[in-house]
């Protein structure tokens, strides 16, 4: 289920627009004409990237009258991050460890 959710997460936040979408929401609670300004893109442009990132449970979507008022949900970044931050601590001992080699090397080749 959360590899499920991991896919959907990193789906939503491959496309370079709704990336951009998700900060300017992070600012704060936006309508979808509002998204889509700084793209120049149409309200139903717009509306599609929203519905990915619904989907994937990064937004939240309320009606106000005629406006769809949207807002960030952090929950699945979280997961993303924590899935993340796995692979920050692999990487960090192999840097540690060639970093090791390289003093070694350093130090074998000092007269």
């Amino acid at each position: 289920m959360v590899e499920q959710r991991l896919d959907t997460t990193f789906h939503a936040l491959a496309d370079p627009t709704r990336r951009g979408m998700l900060a300017t929401l992070a600012l704060g609670e936006k309508s979808i004409g509002e998204l889509a300004e700084p793209f120049a893109m149409s309200f139903a442009g717009a509306a599609k990237h929203v519905k990915v990132l619904e989907g994937a449970g990064l937004v939240a979507r309320r009606k106000v009258g005629r406006s769809q008022l949207c807002r960030i949900n952090a929950g699945p970044l979280a997961e993303a991050d924590q899935w993340l931050r796995q692979w920050e601590r692999f990487w960090t001992l192999r840097l540690d460890r060639l970093e090791a080699l390289i003093a070694e090397d350093r130090q074998e080749r000092e007269p």
